[in-house]
């Protein structure tokens, strides 16, 4: 009996001492969510409501010099193809050197600086009009919204270190479908986007993107963005863009658009509450009588490094509005943020 014991006890201690592959300790389970509440006083158009803006859940992981990641979007309509469930993300990237990294799958276009960042960390209630307009979210040409990613091959690397080691110059320049997400190429013509920033001061990126590409059944488009941002050591966020565009789009009222925006956010208690103020124009038809405006002003409250409440208002000027006396309303968005 005594030696059954001990056997039974020593199959048990091998098993709680089975060690797993690094590759498997390094898989991260996250994820986050946004809570919106949104009212508009908009002329024929009046609404206030509550809404799912969205939920994601992402693994990612290192095999080797591999970075991997998949990640999934749910929102609260689900009736249409760009709200229903779906990946947004799945790539893998060979990350052996700084200054040569290669990404393979679907993931973010390599077109200006605010269209990677998390949807949370933008600090706004959404996106500027140049991201949503001009980068693939809910694209001008009439695409599928796409959040900003296509599928596709990207190299990037950073380089040209100062005497403090750190990188003064970043590249990235990447070849896509030009469909957007989980879409084959329908022309078998494909996206070329590319970028380039310098970093002359730590937390500050000075630089400028272009992209040429086509869609079957829009035909062509050019695209450039100028581009700056710098996060100051006190946590200071500046950050502006310019994009222009020229080609199809699906209203049909010019090939040609430009969007601008400017932001501040300052910290008014470190790490905890944020105040914050946009201005954010798009241009439909690359004129003022048909573009659109938001000044807004707001605060960011984090509750903790998972939670945050955000609120904000918003004055519009939209003069594509057909009646001039009802160009201008107003905005009001809350949003609860969590994310683990």
């Amino acid at each position: 009996m005594l030696l059954a014991v001990m056997t039974i006890t020593s199959h048990a201690q091998e098993k709680t001492n089975i060690t797993l592959p690094q590759w498997v300790k390094d898989i991260k389970l996250s994820g986050y969510g946004i809570v919106q509440y949104q009212a508009e006083d908009k002329e024929d158009g009046k609404h206030n409501e509550f809404n799912l803006r969205l939920v994601r859940l992402s693994l990612d992981g290192k095999i080797s010099d591999f970075q991997w990641k998949v990640q999934l979007q749910v929102n609260g309509n689900t009736s249409t193809q760009g709200s229903s469930p779906r990946i947004v993300d799945l790539w893998g990237e060979w990350q052996k050197y700084d200054f040569l990294r290669v990404k393979v799958g679907q993931f973010k276009r390599a077109f200006t600086l605010e269209n990677p960042m998390h949807p949370i960390t933008q600090g706004f209630f959404s996106y500027s009009q140049a991201i949503n307009k001009l980068a693939g979210m809910s694209d001008r040409t009439g695409e599928q919204a796409s959040n900003g990613r296509d599928i596709g091959l990207q190299l990037q690397g950073d380089f040209l270190k100062n005497g403090n080691g750190r990188n003064l110059l970043h590249y990235q320049v990447g070849v896509y479908n030009g469909e957007g997400i989980n879409r084959k190429d329908a022309d078998n013509r494909k996206d070329i986007i590319g970028g380039l920033w310098v970093m002359p001061v730590k937390g500050m990126r000075i630089g400028a993107f272009g992209w040429t590409g086509s869609r079957a059944d829009v035909g062509g488009k050019n695209r450039y963005a100028l581009s700056a941002d710098y996060v100051t050591p006190s946590d200071w966020t500046f950050r502006t863009e310019y994009v222009h565009s020229q080609g199809w789009n699906a209203a049909k009222t010019s090939d040609k658009a430009d969007a601008f925006y400017a932001l501040c956010i300052a910290p008014v208690v470190k790490n905890k509450l944020y105040a914050k103020a946009r201005y954010d124009l798009y241009r439909e038809a690359k004129e003022w009588s048909q573009s659109k405006t938001y000044y807004e002003i707001g605060a960011n409250y984090l509750f903790n490094k998972n939670i945050q409440i955000n609120v904000e208002y918003a004055r519009v000027n939209d003069r594509t509005i057909a009646n001039p006396d009802k160009h201008n309303y107003n905005m009001f968005d809350v949003e609860l943020d969590f994310k683990f």
